[in-house]
């Protein structure tokens, strides 16, 4: 008997998204902001990861966030970054120091969804060789230090019409659309079940659970940082929505898939998000994602719209993955409970 195909991987996942956008003369466009840390090397993973010495012979001490010099003492790392992301035919946009210690953002130009997955993903790689030939190390864990903010994938959606390039969030007196309402509506509904797709490993949720502007809700607002779903400051033109979820650690493939499936079913079902959020808010229990890998998995495997959108084979497969993964961390025992626990028990 004919055996079925294989389930699409992540790359083919995105690209069937994008041709049932398609269908209906729509094109998604998207942009993603990339964080990542550069340290030390690390040869004994039990001890903390260590900023790098610099040119100047110091370890940065973490007061450099949005500085235009910070990256000076690692200038040759950067200024052969620079030069490969060149070289790739990777444009990119701006490259600023964050938060952390020794943390870095790349904002990537925006444009068609598979080109900049292709692109995320290039860039992680290049980064991590590129360190390696400077004696650095690379990490885009979604949580490498305490007590510091971790790594986002922040990913920017707009929506233009196939035809014209017009950005159907905006009508033509700039205000908003109900195809804007309804594609944050579907980003509601769908956050929660795809939660695992967007922070797929245990390390994820160090991140979420303590937020440091990584919000682990599925509220949105114009321009709060701790609502999963921003809407940035912007003209008319440029109206997007921002999904703050998922981390560095994100496949891009499968993030940008699962955020822009979850856009068009909204679309297709007319779905309405909750009124907009401001200031400061209490998350209530229906806008609440999971908040570890195991809960996330769970959900996932409960979740008929991921079966939808993904199939079953894709998303069996994704579960089984994951699930040895999560089986494998806790066949070991960290510091933290040696430490702690051995003496209470």
């Amino acid at each position: 008997p004919a055996r079925s195909p294989p389930p699409a991987p992540g790359r083919g996942q995105l690209k069937e998204v994008i041709a049932r956008y398609a269908a209906r003369g729509l094109a998604p466009v998207v942009a993603t902001e990339l964080e990542f840390f550069i340290f030390a090397p690390n040869t004994d993973p039990t001890q903390p990861f260590q900023p790098p010495i610099g040119l100047d012979g110091r370890r940065e001490d973490g007061h450099s966030a949005f500085s235009v010099s910070s990256n000076n003492g690692l200038r040759p790392f950067f200024s052969e970054v620079y030069a490969c992301m060149a070289a790739l035919g990777l444009p990119r946009d701006t490259f600023m120091h964050e938060m952390g210690v020794s943390q870095f953002e790349i904002n990537l130009l925006h444009g068609d969804p598979l080109l900049l997955a292709d692109q995320t993903f290039l860039f992680k790689h290049l980064l991590k060789e590129v360190a390696l030939k400077h004696g650095l190390t690379v990490v885009c864990m979604a949580k490498p230090l305490a007590h510091t903010p971790g790594s986002s994938m922040h990913i920017h959606q707009s929506l233009v019409e196939s035809a014209s390039g017009r950005n159907v969030f905006s009508d033509e007196a700039g205000e908003p659309t109900a195809m804007f309402r309804h594609f944050i509506g579907g980003l509601q509904a769908g956050l929660a079940d795809f939660t695992a797709l967007f922070a797929p490993n245990v390390n994820s949720y160090q991140r979420l659970c303590h937020p440091y502007a990584s919000p682990n809700n599925a509220c949105w607002s114009h321009d709060n940082r701790a609502a999963g779903l921003r809407i940035p400051a912007s003209s008319p033109v440029a109206r997007r929505v921002e999904n703050r979820l998922p981390g560095a650690d994100a496949n891009p493939y499968l993030a940008i898939a699962a955020s822009l499936a979850a856009g068009l079913h909204g679309i297709e079902n007319k779905l309405e998000p909750t009124p907009a959020i401001q200031g400061e808010f209490a998350v209530p229990d229906s806008l609440s994602l999971p908040c570890t890998l195991h809960a996330a998995l769970e959900r996932l495997k409960r979740s008929q719209l991921a079966k939808e959108l993904f199939g079953n084979e894709f998303v069996e497969g994704y579960l089984a993955s994951k699930t040895m993964e999560l089986t494998s961390f806790f066949d070991e025992i960290t510091p933290w409970e040696r430490r702690v626990l051995a003496a209470q028990a």
